[in-house]
């Protein structure tokens, strides 16, 4: 490796570049022959038969017909980009990892993201776990960190894992529900699984609602190892903050975007990076000492329990920014391929149960998507650095070895590829005694401490959204008993809440509490407690002929310098005139566009502009449907007289000086544009108005 690619981001994208091509002038076979005509087949006469000895018709079908692969059986559904990964500070005390040595240096990744359940066609907001997967092009070799956005599991050992995949997948005799969890099958098996209640409390939260994949924290799952040069091992966890916070969308939006915009996380990714507002996430670590494994009251080898950050605090340890798109989907997002099992010196396994079938399960399922152990030579997937072994031959054989022998130990060869004394991976040596048994460790029996823990961490709002998703699973239940035992489940959790799901799914509410509720929490847990700035949101700005320029540029302006995306939206495509003659480019249409797909609204002034707006019901709804989403809203002038002809309600509208009630800013006048966008833009960065939701229900 030369040294360029050691301490270059782009060092992957470089490399990348001699498997690229255009799409040239002439036409071609694969075989290189210039192509005459490729829209007619080879016949006799224009009506007569097709005839076999036409090749480039035969090798287009064929090729066409095998263009597809099978696809994940989880994850299938997946958005990708290219960035790199810069640590803070040398880590060698703990980890001998070489990309988390050099503070200099910036290492080439390539991150997918994905829901689980669904297939590859299906929408990105359903309610979901997502997957969090990050492969390091590293100077050793590449390191794969593959996570998701929930710090726990469903199960404690990976043999449980076949039946958990077919419980969640449709259900064998109709293949229904897609993407879904809101079926018998799966609560069945939940309910019948008590291990998973602590995931189950994440995946019924807004957690499992991420608003992008920008706003969306990433954790390793399982315990891993750090070990360092003199060979000393601590226990680490992985944590990926998003530089944006994390901030989620409520169910009823979701369910609409999958409809109006099925790829809309995806698209937000894909154009965030294209107008380079890059997403960042900031690394951070969990070390545990070795002596200190067993001083917690919950098993760290345990797949559905987390390490609260009160107890070991999250150490910030580097940042990733994702800074270009792929040029291929296929060839790079659909063919790229993770395993845990992909280490570097510096990071070894524990013998968390989970994670070790994960080790041998991913390269397996490797091996029959991409049909060949040879994937590992497909552009996106191949190392930086140099690899030789005496691994041959196989389906789609890449390279051309060119020594003679294929062995080791061999004199023929000089010896080599040999073993390194030095550089080599050597695995950790924990000392194992025991018997071969098929039973838990007792320490991995509670499945209910951390669910309440979870519980009791979150705002009301958050609560009340747990209740309300219970309400909507559950209710898709047909089965009785499914219902009942979920209900005995979650009043393991909290009483109060088994009674409040009880009451929605119909089933008579538990009269007792099992067990008190032990009244701890986790700050770090609610996201009422993360990062909140209006940079990387999206305003839609409602308008029609007449509208007051000054208002829409100046408000405009100001959303832009504050990293916030403004978009005019109209009846029609193509321009508008302000009152003052100035032409405006409309960005999307009442019919193109929904507010689900923006994060607030801004109505500006103008006589003929608000009159037209009113005798559209599009536009009435476009406010009704955010002021029903807890999003925030603003209007000047004549745009304030435009919300009061629409259903909100519980909110005061200002009848002269600023107002802002509730996360809806309006000004009569406009004589404090600086400080009616300044607040306009505050209220964007609290993302969601949650007291809204205890106001009269808005139509919408």
């Amino acid at each position: 490796m030369t040294e360029q690619q050691r301490v270059n981001d782009s060092a992957k994208n470089q490399d990348l570049d001699q498997y690229r091509v255009s799409a040239g002038e002439d036409l071609t076979t694969n075989q290189g022959v210039r192509v005459s005509d490729t829209d007619n087949s080879l016949k006799i006469g224009s009506r007569g038969p097709s005839l076999r000895d036409d090749f480039h018709f035969q090798e287009k079908l064929t090729h066409f017909d095998r263009e597809r692969i099978p696809e994940r059986v989880v994850h299938a559904r997946g958005s990708g980009a290219h960035g790199y990964f810069q640590a803070y500070e040398s880590m060698a005390e703990y980890t001998k990892a070489k990309f988390l040595q050099d503070p200099s240096v910036q290492t080439p990744v390539f991150v997918r993201f994905s829901t689980v359940v669904g297939f590859r066609g299906s929408a990105d907001t359903v309610r979901d776990v997502r997957g969090f997967a990050i492969k390091f092009y590293t100077e050793d070799g590449n390191y794969d960190m593959v996570g998701n956005n929930i710090p726990v599991f469903f199960i404690q050992d990976a043999i449980k894992f076949p039946d958990l995949v077919h419980a969640i997948k449709p259900e064998p005799h109709n293949e229904m529900p897609q993407a879904a969890a809101a079926h018998d099958n799966f609560w069945d098996f939940i309910s019948l699984t008590p291990e998973a209640m602590h995931m189950i409390m994440w995946v019924l939260s807004d957690r499992a609602l991420p608003r992008s994949f920008r706003m969306m924290q990433g954790f390793g799952i399982h315990t891993f190892r750090f070990v360092n040069d003199q060979g000393k091992s601590r226990f680490v966890k992985f944590h990926w903050k998003p530089m944006l916070g994390v901030h989620s969308m409520v169910f009823d939006e979701t369910q609409k975007i999958g409809g109006k915009d099925p790829d809309f996380n995806r698209r937000d990714l894909w154009e965030s990076i294209e107008k380079g507002n890059f997403p960042e996430y900031e690394l951070g670590v969990q070390i545990i000492a070795e002596e200190d494994e067993y001083k917690f009251d919950f098993d760290i080898l345990d797949p559905t329990k987390l390490i609260p950050e009160e107890l070991v605090p999250v150490r910030p340890i580097g940042k990733m920014v994702l800074n270009r798109n792929p040029d291929n989907f296929f060839a790079e997002t659909e063919q790229v391929a993770f395993q845990p099992s992909n280490v570097v010196p510096g990071i070894d396994f524990s013998d968390d149960p989970l994670l070790q079938g994960r080790l041998m399960s991913y390269h397996d399922t490797q091996l029959h998507r991409l049909g060949s152990p040879n994937f590992t030579e497909l552009p996106i997937n191949k190392s930086l650095c140099p690899f030789h072994n005496n691994q041959r031959d196989g389906r789609m054989q890449m390279r051309i070895p060119t020594s003679t022998v294929n062995y080791y130990p061999n004199s023929l060869g000089g010896g080599q590829p040999a073993p390194s004394e030095t550089e080599g991976y050597v695995h950790y040596p924990e000392r194992v005694e025991g018997q071969k048994v098929r039973e838990r460790s007792p320490s991995f029996k509670d499945h209910f401490t951390q669910a309440t823990l979870f519980f009791n961490s979150l705002s009301m709002p958050e609560k009340e959204h747990i209740v309300q998703a219970a309400h909507f699973e559950l209710g898709k239940v047909e089965d009785k008993g499914v219902r009942e035992r979920m209900v005995n489940l979650f009043n393991h959790v909290d009483h109060e809440l088994a009674k409040k799901v009880a009451m929605g799914i119909g089933i008579p509410a538990p009269t007792q509490s099992v067990s008190e509720n032990h009244g701890k929490s986790s700050a770090a847990i609610s996201q009422e407690n993360t990062t909140k700035t209006a940079k990387g949101r999206k305003v839609a700005i409602l308008a029609a002929d007449g509208v007051n320029g000054e208002q829409v540029m100046a408000i405009k302006t100001a959303l832009q310098e504050a990293g916030v995306q403004a978009e005019i939206v109209s009846k029609f495509k193509g321009m508008i005139k302000s009152a003052d003659g100035q032409e405006m480019m409309v960005d999307k249409t009442f019919l193109t566009s929904a507010s689900v797909l923006f994060d607030a609204i801004y109505v500006p002034g103008g006589a003929q502009s608000s009159e037209a707006l009113r005798m559209q019901g599009d536009a009435i709804h476009f406010i009704n449907e955010a002021f029903k989403h807890c999003k925030p809203i603003a209007a000047i002038a004549e745009g304030v007289e435009l919300l009061k002809t629409s259903d909100i309600k519980g909110v005061k509208l200002s009848d002269s000086s600023m107002q802002n009630d509730g996360g809806v800013v309006t000004a009569k006048t406009q004589s404090d544009l600086n400080g009616f966008a300044k607040s306009f833009i505050e209220a964007i960065a609290q993302h969601r108005f949650w007291m809204r939701e205890e106001k009269e229900k808005v139509p919408a």
